[in-house]
């Protein structure tokens, strides 16, 4: 006997949670920041969750929030990540409603449950108002791998408990901004899901941060790979519940 409830999740599920967004940020652009980093003096030996590992991850970084002069560009990221995750919600609101029982007011101010019909439905304001309530963003590297020794050829995903303060569980969803393109292979590769994401310059990566997509970042050839990437993080507990 068929299930009657089975049609209503219909367009809730199936996909591999793995969104690309192409031309989320300009290409010009984009070009202005990989000069602008090529001539930044602050690049240093990219890390994985134990430190300096070249063998795991062989990368030149900036971290670029919180600094005065990378300002503007920590600001269009952000901006630019802010509408994929909105699209990205859209497609899958249980990212955004199965963590959490959330409640918002209806028209007449009577709050109910948010539910995935409604989250598909909200206008963007609304809907904004929401997820700057759930989640905020993580701090933005950009990453430099040079073309045929450079990459993150360890399979990892974004959560680990070694953070005394618990951040790096706070991730939900990671992200990347492919800076450029113009050389071979460098594809983001997922294990779990067999698909390899070929950098596009300005498009955007979004997926969930948990083992469930293990990936890694394939060695470019014949060129440098430019990337900008972070995550999606939960708001703190104290935050969101108070206390």
């Amino acid at each position: 006997m068929t299930d009657p409830r089975a049609n209503d999740q219909d367009d809730f599920i199936g996909g591999d949670f793995i969104e690309v967004y192409p031309d989320a940020l300009d290409p010009a652009w984009c070009r202005a920041l990989v000069e602008r980093f090529a001539a930044s003096p602050d690049g240093r030996p990219g890390q994985v969750g134990s430190g300096v590992m070249p063998d795991l991850k062989d990368s030149l970084d900036i971290t670029i929030s919180g600094r005065p002069d990378w300002r503007d560009a920590e600001g269009a990221l952000n901006q630019a990540v802010f509408r994929g995750l909105m699209r990205y919600l859209r497609r899958y609101p249980y990212a955004l409603i199965a963590p959490l029982m959330l409640e918002t007011p209806d028209a007449d101010g009577t709050r109910r449950r948010l539910t995935a019909e409604r989250v598909q439905t909200m206008d963007d304001a609304a809907l904004a108002d929401v997820m700057q309530t759930v989640f905020r963003p993580g701090a933005i590297n950009l990453q430099r791998y040079t073309g045929g020794r450079g990459g993150y050829p360890y399979w990892h995903c974004e959560l680990y408990p070694r953070d005394p303060r618990a951040e790096t569980l706070h991730r939900h969803l990671l992200w990347t901004v492919y800076l450029n393109d113009g050389f071979e292979a460098g594809g983001t590769e997922f294990l779990h899901q067999h698909r390899v994401i070929a950098p596009r310059t300005g498009s955007l990566l979004i997926a969930p941060a948990a083992f469930t997509h293990t990936h890694r970042g394939n060695r470019p050839q014949g060129g440098d790979k430019v990337i900008a990437t972070s995550w999606v993080q939960f708001q703190r507990a104290e935050a969101l519940f108070g206390g």
